[in-house]
């Protein structure tokens, strides 16, 4: 079993910036990737960004060039999010793969809010 906790949202104002974190407890030797999803009012879960324990990443074409994502350790990762626009108001997960059955956890998830 793995858990995730998240920090780090808030209010922000277009052009600003935030970093968000998630640490895992429990099984984190047995997580390959971790990654941020997002969910804005009304709209479908959306991925933002992956890691993978080599380090390899990935980013929706939305956020190219603002975010970064980055991992400390096998169960810490980071979301540095910069020139924040308000389409990126949403409520922010962490999300967690175990290696070997590819079972999927998730956070309970951080508000982010950008005001135009």
């Amino acid at each position: 079993q793995v858990q995730l906790v998240e920090s780090g949202g808030g209010l922000v104002q277009a052009g600003g910036s935030l970093r968000l974190s998630c640490a895992a407890s429990g099984l984190t030797s047995s997580i390959n990737a971790m990654g941020w999803y997002r969910q804005a009012p009304g709209k479908q879960r959306e991925l933002v960004a992956t890691i993978t324990s080599l380090r390899q990443t990935n980013y929706a074409d939305s956020v190219m060039g603002r975010f970064t994502i980055s991992r400390v350790n096998a169960g810490t990762v980071y979301l540095q999010m910069n020139n924040l626009r308000p389409d990126d108001t949403g409520v922010y997960y962490c999300n967690a793969v175990q290696r070997l059955t590819s079972t999927t956890y998730w956070g309970q998830g951080t508000q982010v809010t950008v005001s135009s």
